[in-house]
């Protein structure tokens, strides 16, 4: 750690966290920062946490991921426009349906339809999209394309889009700038603000791992979502793609990862924390790890198995050549074993959780 005066001791600090303090480092980095003996009493107090004030279910989303075009060159993605190693696709809005059609007769009540920031899929063809799955199902769509400006988010809110996700992946100015050639921070931010404005289900997400990342930086971002009032918040390992210019960095961690979904039950007790694929691609266990530190969403996959692979923004990942439905049961029996239920209903948030 730097500048540890600042700083309050392991217990002190979550005793912080565990009486709903207004996040900040001097609390936040020694949980973030903490040896592998502490973070098991972390683990088990953001459990409890969780426990309390959201109960044992765990909410399913079912994944969409309909489109790997994307026009920007992040560093660390394997979708970036650069990479001229991937097989591009785009579903149709026929297949899009076809696959929410699946993901509900197998019980979901909630999709997720994610994709690269595709430029084809304009305003009023989302929306199109977006008004026929509305009129067909009773199911709440999540949508996480990444960032478009307010009046077109609006359209989309008004065509029956219920949630939205767009990761921030770091709030420091310096890292976002060197892995983001052709983003800027910023504008990123005030996008996170107007779906805030525009009554969305908001969700975000960070990056663990990435070069040059400290606690401190780790600290401020959950500060800044704090601020933000997310209610949806993603964070996953950063695992090097060999398509990208930090191929050759070291990845992050499962347990610094680990450390950073209890630290946000703590600060975001009624907030929705997926376990997400990225930890499970990297230990076999990672999602159920996830899942007893404080998270309470799993995301199985329901895209067609001939896409699925090449969905690829980072390697090795998981679950690309199982259909919806083993996937939805192999989801079901995991839950299971770790004597967690499957939450009913489209799982929206709680709003207690906002400053």
């Amino acid at each position: 750690m730097s500048d540890t005066a600042n700083y309050l001791s392991f217990n002190e600090a979550l005793q912080e966290g565990l009486k709903g303090s207004k996040p900040e480092r001097r609390w936040l980095v020694p949980l973030l920062d903490c040896n592998e003996d502490d973070a098991q009493e972390l683990y088990k107090a953001a459990d409890k946490v969780r426990d309390a004030h959201i109960g044992p279910g765990i909410h399913l989303r079912a994944l969409i991921e309909f489109s790997n075009y994307c026009k920007k060159n992040c560093f660390y993605c394997g979708l970036r426009r650069d990479n001229k190693d991937v097989e591009r696709y785009r579903m149709s809005p026929d297949e899009i349906l076809d696959a929410v059609r699946d993901a509900y007769r197998l019980g979901y009540r909630t999709v997720v339809m994610q994709s690269g920031e595709d430029p084809w899929f304009t305003e009023d063809r989302l929306a199109d999209i977006i008004r026929r799955i509305k009129a067909e199902f009773d199911i709440a769509i999540t949508i996480s394309i990444g960032e478009r400006n307010e009046e077109t988010y609006r359209v989309w809110k008004e065509a029956g889009a219920d949630r939205s996700l767009v990761r921030i992946e770091t709030t420091n100015p310096e890292l976002f700038k060197k892995f983001h050639p052709d983003d800027d921070l910023q504008e990123r931010m005030e996008c996170l603000r107007n779906l805030k404005k525009l009554g969305y289900q908001l969700g975000s997400g960070v990056l663990v791992g990435l070069p040059g990342q400290t606690p401190e930086m780790l600290a401020d971002d959950v500060i800044w979502l704090h601020e933000l009032g997310a209610e949806m918040i993603g964070v996953g390992p950063f695992i090097p793609h060999p398509g990208t210019p930090l191929k050759d960095n070291t990845g992050g961690t499962v347990e610094k990862t680990l450390r950073l979904v209890a630290v946000l039950r703590l600060v975001f007790p009624f907030a929705h924390l997926p376990a997400t694929t990225a930890m499970g691609s990297l230990h076999p266990l990672g999602r159920e790890k996830a899942l007893k530190a404080g998270a309470n969403v799993m995301m199985p996959n329901v895209t067609p198995i001939k896409y699925r692979a090449d969905y690829e923004i980072y390697p090795g990942k998981i679950c690309t050549g199982d259909d919806a439905a083993h996937c939805r049961g192999c989801i079901t029996g995991r839950i299971e074993a770790i004597g967690r239920t499957i939450a009913d209903g489209k799982g929206d948030v709680i709003r207690k959780n906002t400053p």
